[in-house]
């Protein structure tokens, strides 16, 4: 049997992944989570093999648990099954360890192969989603415009901004237009939200 970890934060939408899941005769949904931060912990504890892990969580994104598991407990493989089918999460996925890459509108079955294949070390991922994240090309904001870009989505003001990130006044005014340049943005309220829908953020 397949041992699988379940984090999911919607109670109805995990408890229905689990009981799908769990007529098929090779997995066992040994742990269900409802929050990224406890994602390494339940892995660890009942010694799962897969982990599927949505993206939009509490206490931690399904990326950086992605990226925990990695460091913490390499040999769980990363199955990611989201509703956000955004080219920019999928990049973020993969770059943290994920071996898999699902929306959550495609069949049970679908998510039980992709189970199944990445034990066998295959890399899974949805073909609309990878057609499409290698149109958009490459994320063009630096991890510092992404650090300010995030701490501004807050409608926090430059200062604000500054001696959160430990930066002067004019860096966060400089990465800021950077930012709003590289997304074609008006201002950065609108640099946000691209960035956001992009998967970026």
């Amino acid at each position: 049997m397949i041992r699988v970890l379940l984090a999911e934060d919607q109670g109805m939408v995990r408890e229905a992944l689990a009981a799908l899941l769990g007529l098929e005769g090779d997995i066992d949904v040994v742990a269900q989570v409802g929050r990224g931060d406890e994602v390494v912990d339940a892995a660890v504890a009942h010694d799962v093999e897969v982990a599927v892990l949505d993206i939009e969580m509490p206490g931690m994104t399904g990326i950086e648990a992605a990226g925990e598991l990695r460091r913490r407990r390499p040999g769980t493989k990363v199955v990611i099954a989201t509703t956000f089918g955004r080219p920019g999460y999928l990049r973020r996925a993969m770059e943290s360890g994920a071996d898999a890459f699902l929306v959550k509108d495609a069949p049970a079955a679908e998510l039980a192969e992709a189970i199944r294949r990445v034990l066998r070390g295959e890399r899974v991922i949805d073909p609309t989603l990878a057609a499409a994240a290698l149109a958009e090309g490459a994320n063009p904001l630096t991890g510092r415009e992404l650090d300010v870009l995030a701490a501004a989505a807050d409608g926090s003001v430059n200062a604000d901004i500054a001696r959160r990130l430990h930066l002067s006044e004019g860096t966060v005014r400089n990465y800021l237009s950077m930012a709003i340049q590289k997304t074609g943005a008006r201002n950065r309220a609108e640099a946000v939200r691209v960035a956001k829908e992009k998967g970026w953020l």
